[in-house]
């Protein structure tokens, strides 16, 4: 009995022969409305992400939280600890809110820990991994961005995004060598 496989189109891919090329395709995409594409380069193309449309992340404001949560943690559990629970009495020094200077380094330890581990998780979100295999990898054209090319890829979930108009578009920014990329279901 044979196996079919079904698939599902992700998107096109089209290649640019130049960095200069990529950069004013992508911002003719950006005009066009679309809002789920990527560009892969070789290397950094300064200003692609201007070019792109591409708005600031907002992990600092998860790693700022997190940070903050670490400091309040940190105190908390020293303040409970050494003056409420159990008060510390060190060379008759007072047990109050006047001794959180002891509490500095588990605060600014926490602070660390926490903010590192909510870069972490929170990169991990917002680039939706783990993903243990991508439909790009499938792509022959694909292999080739690493070493010399430049791809355009306008993802099929993008609103705007129609197989033949998107095609169409493509050829008309510039683009060679089109390819439809599917994913297996």
């Amino acid at each position: 009995m044979a196996k079919t496989t079904l698939k599902k189109v992700h998107g096109y891919l089209a290649e640019f022969e130049s960095a200069v090329d990529v950069y004013h395709a992508s911002e003719q995409i950006r005009d066009a409305g679309f809002s789920r594409w990527d560009v892969h380069t070789p290397y950094p193309v300064h200003g692609l992400n201007e070019a792109m449309g591409v708005k600031r992340s907002i992990l600092p404001w998860f790693v700022f939280f997190g940070g903050a949560t670490g400091t309040t943690t940190a105190f908390s559990l020293a303040f409970i600890t050494q003056v409420l629970i159990y008060p510390t009495i060190v060379q008759a020094k007072p047990t109050n809110i006047f001794t959180t200077p002891a509490f500095f380094p588990i605060m600014f330890e926490l602070t660390i820990l926490f903010s590192a581990f909510t870069t972490l998780f929170g990169c991990f979100a917002l680039m939706g991994l783990p993903r243990w295999n991508h439909p790009l990898f499938a792509s022959k054209q694909f292999k080739k961005f690493s070493d010399d090319t430049f791809i355009v890829c306008i993802e099929a979930r993008d609103p705007k995004f129609h197989q033949a108009e998107t095609k169409a578009f493509l050829e008309q920014v510039g683009g060679k060598n089109i390819e439809l990329v599917e994913d297996e279901l």
